[in-house]
């Protein structure tokens, strides 16, 4: 089996808009991809499975080496890189992964979380309303982007004048997840997590000696939380806690222009919020591809796929499987049975996901109300990544 000549995710017509070929892949439960050596899963039961099955991991480094896996050494010019994501929990698997979720949730509690609501709500009411005094502009940039991005690092503790150097250490490090990165982006992701580690370092340090009330003195005082591992957190963090946030957002305001009717209705009901914005994380979502390593041998409706195998689950396709979605390609602010998977499942269920919907919905909900006649002025261009999918820019007027 080969994979349709319509998947391709280097082409920007079909970042622009996979759905349509993840309507072919679904033909077959199990796809063979060459230019990247993956098996693509295209379907939500068995990507759901998948996410839940203790065969695969997001890394197979516990158990074998690169050579018993069939794999080449990581390159000299990536250890940077490596060390910082393998000392955070989702490139882990257990025991690491469950006793580093663990110490880093008794510091990212639910009331952490639920406290950060109000300044949320203050920072998105704020950033809606000099958006529209301004008459509007660049949506993502000036609302999408500072939103989260400010929330982490109010809840990490980074001061004020540092804050613009997140977002650039965060999409240099994001650009090794896309495939086949170049070695362009591999020197310039290993730059960021040689800076960003640095910093936080440095930070950390700080707050040691001089405690405040934010996660990063929080982490500091964990008992069996090393140094490290405090880096990898706070920057898994940070990039997993606004990437997909910008994104949806982004993808979010111009899948409603798209569909104004659904537009409409979320401007005469906004109590509709809450299932809006799950469902707009499932009709457009942030992150289309999740890839796991095989750790013994499986079958996939009768595919045999071996150990050393990587999957590719494809969280995009999977959101708009017929099978679990009535009419899958049609926005539904109101649909209520929304098992979508854009937070992931299993043991890598995104831990910030409560955080998340707190700031989604209080950035759709602030421009709404300052912006009641938000309009775009011109189609927006993606970016060039597939895994991470967003847009570049949307301009609008208020």
């Amino acid at each position: 089996m080969s994979a349709s000549p319509t998947f391709d995710p280097w082409n920007p017509a079909f970042v622009a808009y996979p759905y349509d070929a993840y309507a072919a892949l679904r033909d077959e439960p199990v796809v063979w991809f060459e230019p990247t050596r993956q098996w693509l899963i295209p379907r939500h039961a068995d990507v759901n499975a998948l996410l839940r099955d203790r065969r695969l991991g997001r890394t197979y480094l516990h158990v074998a080496s690169h050579e018993e896996m069939g794999r080449p050494p990581d390159p000299d010019h990536l250890a940077p890189f490596w060390h910082v994501v393998r000392n955070g929990m989702l490139d882990l698997e257990p025991p690491d992964h469950t006793r580093l979720r663990r110490l880093v949730s008794s510091a990212f509690t639910p009331r952490r979380v639920l406290a950060l609501k109000p300044t949320v709500e203050r920072l998105a009411t704020d950033l809606a309303e000099a958006f529209v005094a301004k008459g509007g502009g660049d949506l993502i940039a000036e609302v999408a982007e500072p939103l989260p991005v400010t929330v982490i690092a109010e809840l990490l503790g980074v001061p004020v004048e540092d804050r613009p150097l997140l977002r650039p250490w965060s999409a240099d490090i994001c650009g090794m997840y896309e495939l086949n990165p170049s070695r362009e982006a591999a020197d310039a992701a290993v730059r960021a997590c040689v800076e960003f580690s640095d910093y936080l370092r440095g930070l950390a340090r700080t707050r040691k000696a001089q405690p405040r009330d934010d996660l990063i003195t929080a982490l500091g005082q964990v008992e069996g939380l090393t140094e490290d591992e405090l880096i990898g957190t706070c920057v898994l963090l940070l990039n997993a806690g606004h990437e997909a946030t910008v994104n949806v957002t982004g993808n979010g305001w111009w899948s409603l222009f798209r569909n104004p009717d659904q537009l409409a209705l979320l401007r005469a009901d906004p109590t509709l919020l809450d299932t809006a914005v799950e469902e707009l994380m499932r009709y457009d979502t942030p992150l289309q591809m999740f890839e796991r390593w095989v750790l013994e041998d499986i079958t996939v409706h009768g595919v045999d796929i071996p150990r050393g195998s990587e999957v590719a689950l494809l969280f995009g396709s999977a959101n708009h499987d017929p099978s679990v979605f009535t009419d899958p390609g049609r926005l539904d602010l109101a649909r209520r049975d929304n098992p979508h998977i854009s937070f992931g499942a299993g043991i890598h269920y995104c831990l910030g996901a409560p955080l998340a919907r707190i700031e989604l919905v209080a950035s759709f909900g602030a421009l709404l109300t300052a912006a009641p006649n938000l309009r775009p002025v011109r189609e927006p261009e993606w970016k060039p990544g597939y895994i991470i999918r967003g847009l570049r820019d949307l301009t609008v007027e208020a």
